[in-house]
């Protein structure tokens, strides 16, 4: 009403009452329209033609006396609201009007402006909500009588006392006075008492679905219960309403059986890691279950609707035209195909497609499902190279033996050469220096296939990487292109590392070839060492580091960088950017196989079109380095008897040349039988037995046996051109503790005499 004219029927009588009304209404903001009228009979016939907000009603009028004057008023118009003006003496009276439907009293002497209209305003909210109320109570009442809903009341005791529209099987006289147990079953009756005390107790109200058999037959009920209040709002008892969904319950669990079965099946394609899709004829995707949003990366809201060529094939191709006129002709097509993910990255799948018909059997949709293989084809490819490898390995094992036996003469014959004739000139020393360097080189190199193919562990020693570097930076400058410039730069005071040079070697060189093949024009190669001090905040920012001095290689390019969406790959087995035939992608790999397993780490760093940067960090190790035999001074013996057994005559002539040139004697036998005839014969003079244990006839494990037979105390080293460690097992277990690798130089065959014969 605030901010609305409020339209008044005043009806008194008395000319003085009405002007002091309306005087008090003039110092009021709220704007009254007033209509005095002195009459009863007047007032009747203005509310016959009008409607108005309120009425001031005066019981004691010309034509009508006391309470009947606010009876006739209120039959007239019900809907408005009426209040009574009286005097002191007449309050008896118009409380009896309150009592009758009056919306309120004002004494006359006592009225003000604020105070009339204030009461007016309430006047008028109350007569609207009573007349929504009784709107209300009209639309429940019926509602009520229309509808299914069986309505109760029950007391404190949950007796009945007011039943309306009773449940199928009941009748109201048979309910009113009697409890739940006395009318259902036991568990039913129990059931609802549960239900009920609680409310009567909380005095909160409660819904509950609930099942009641009465005579042999279960229905459903949606149960509501409210406390049932008094005027002082006390609990007095429950009412209810209880709506029959027994039909319901009956389609809901036919629902929730066929939803389930429904969840199921689609539990089942989403559960599935395989891509399924169905699209329409017209290539329109209708389904994407989640194992295609997870390969394909794309979400089924952003897959429905979309041409399935335009979201997973690059381009068009024959291979898919192809693939759909067979499932459109044949019903179902099955064969590899390459797809595109979200991010553009191309994936491998065995994909299958099947025709699906509508009840008529005309073709409505196509199924596909896709199977991720992108892996298993790598692996299958990483499969096929290991078994190559394999292949490498025991042609390499094969052959070892053999290669190593013309290398060691080769070995030899270079290292004896200058001191059978001290007097060449400085180009031929200069040429036998080579030849022993390749010896060495091509020696190394069958032990770096083996140990790649077999993982035969190298030999670990205190070393210095200075000298290292220098021996490889100077095979780089005779090998690489005149284009690329190689440098180094080492301190003097390097640290020392633990490890074996051969395969640290290894590791350089890799890095180095990797290089020069990152420069096919032309370009810096630089080698690089330092010592570094790890420390705690350094080690915690990569996790392959430990506290501690370390020595850090550097090996740098100035080539054409590695692409940075490759980066974290080129460590990976059999991964490589190089052309078919050109690399096997195990270079890195061997790397970082070989520093790990040192205890080191590799870092790189690398920017596309400026070079790279490869670090290998190796821990440093304190102590004097460790002198190869090929360092230490030759040693010469004292007129000691050897038996050389060996069954390649080149190896014989130069073992017996490297012997006698220091001062030993050697007696020669080709295969097992003829040393141990030898030995036999000689055994008081010979001191020593250097055994090859790959021999015709009798193989030199059987000889070695038979020798101990004859004399336990026999001194015996083992050689071999194949240093598998069953075969150092094997020879370890007889009781020979000392082994030669073939090829060996002069300089190792003599320690390994000097040890045995110490």
């Amino acid at each position: 009403m605030a901010g609305k004219n409020i339209k008044v029927l005043l009806v008194e009588d008395n000319p003085g009452d009405v002007f002091l009304l309306q005087e008090f209404l003039k110092e009021v903001t709220t704007v009254v329209d007033l209509m005095p009228v002195v009459r009863l009979s007047e007032a009747l016939n203005y509310l016959e033609k009008e409607i108005f907000d309120v009425i001031l009603l005066d019981l004691s009028l010309p034509d009508a006396q006391g309470l009947e004057t606010f009876v006739i008023t209120h039959n007239q118009a019900k809907a408005t609201p009426i209040i009574v003006l009286t005097g002191i003496d007449d309050e008896t009276l118009a409380i009896r009007a309150m009592q009758q439907g009056a919306q309120d009293y004002l004494l006359k002497g006592q009225v003000t402006g604020d105070l009339l209209v204030r009461s007016m305003r309430y006047a008028i909210e109350r007569q609207r909500a009573d007349n929504a109320l009784r709107q209300s109570e009209e639309r429940f009442r019926v509602a009520l009588k229309n509808s299914p809903i069986f309505v109760y009341n029950q007391d404190m005791e949950l007796r009945y006392t007011w039943v309306y529209n009773p449940a199928d099987g009941l009748t109201v006289e048979e309910m009113l006075g009697k409890q739940d147990l006395d009318l259902i079953s036991v568990e039913d009756a129990q059931h609802l008492l549960k239900i009920k005390s609680g409310v009567l107790t909380t005095g909160i109200g409660t819904r509950e679905e609930v099942s009641i058999t009465i005579k042999d037959t279960t229905r459903y009920y949606d149960l509501t219960i409210e406390p049932l209040r008094n005027e002082l709002q006390e609990v007095v008892g429950v009412t209810c309403a209880s709506i029959d969904i027994s039909e319901q319950q009956a389609a809901l669990r036919e629902r929730k059986l066929a939803e389930e079965k429904i969840r199921e099946q689609a539990a089942l394609l989403d559960v599935t890691i395989d891509a399924i899709c169905v699209r329409d004829l017209n290539n329109q995707i209708i389904f994407w279950n989640k194992g295609a949003e997870t390969l394909f990366g794309w979400q089924a809201t952003e897959a429905w609707g979309k041409n399935a060529n335009e979201l997973l094939f690059d381009e068009p191709s024959p291979e898919i035209e192809a693939a759909l006129l067979q499932v459109i002709s044949k019903g179902k097509w099955q064969g590899e195909l390459t797809k595109l993910t979200k991010m553009g990255k191309e994936i491998l799948v065995a994909s299958r497609w099947s025709l699906v018909c509508d009840e008529q059997g005309k073709p409505k949709s196509i199924l596909t499902v896709d199977t991720d293989i992108t892996e298993k084809k790598l692996l299958e490819a990483q499969l096929f190279r290991a078994q190559r490898l394999e292949s490498i390995g025991t042609l390499a094992s094969g052959i070892a033996h053999d290669l190593n036996n013309i290398l060691t003469p080769i070995l030899a014959g270079a290292q004896l050469l200058p001191l059978k004739f001290p007097n060449l000139d400085e180009r031929t020393r200069y040429l036998l220096e080579i030849l022993e360097i390749n010896a060495k080189r091509g020696a190394d190199l069958v032990k770096q296939v083996l140990s790649f193919a077999r993982g035969v562990e190298g030999k670990r020693i205190t070393l210095q990487l200075r000298h290292l570097i220098v021996e490889v930076a100077k095979i780089l400058k005779e090998t690489f292109p005149r284009c690329i410039e190689v440098s180094t730069d080492v301190p003097q005071d390097l640290w020392m590392v633990s490890g074996d040079s051969t395969q640290l070697h290894q590791v350089l060189m890799n890095l180095c070839v990797n290089a020069r093949d990152a420069m096919p024009s032309s370009g810096i190669l630089s080698i690089s060492a330092e010592n570094l001090l790890i420390d705690e905040n350094y080690a915690r920012m990569n996790l392959e580091a430990k506290e501690g001095p370390y020595t850090v290689i550097t090996v740098f390019d100035t080539g054409v960088g590695i692409p940075r969406e490759i980066l974290d790959r080129i460590f990976e087995p059999f991964f490589t950017t190089k052309d078919v035939g050109q690399g096997t992608g195990l270079g890195l790999s061997t790397v970082l196989g070989i520093i790990k397993s040192h205890g080191g780490f590799v870092s790189v760093y690398s920017e596309p079109g400026n070079g790279t940067s490869f670090k290998v960090y190796l821990p440093a190790v304190e102590g004097m380095e460790t002198i190869t035999p090929e360092e230490l001074p030759p040693q010469r013996g004292h007129g000691e008897l050897i038996l050389v057994v060996d069954d390649e005559v080149a190896i014989q002539e130069i073992t017996r040349t490297s012997l006698e040139a220091h001062n030993y004697k050697t007696l020669i036998a080709s295969d097992g039988m003829e040393a141990i005839a030898l030995y036999v014969q000689y055994r008081d003079k010979i001191s020593a037995v250097l055994m090859d244990i790959m021999l015709p006839s009798l193989d030199g494990l059987t000889a070695i046996r038979t020798l101990l037979k004859i004399n336990p105390q026999v001194r015996i080293i083992a050689s071999s051109g194949l240093t598998s460690d069953s075969k150092l097992s094997a020879v370890a277990a007889i009781g020979v503790n000392t082994f030669l690798s073939k090829p060996y130089t002069v300089n190792e065959l003599l320690l390994s005499l000097q040890k045995v014969l110490s």
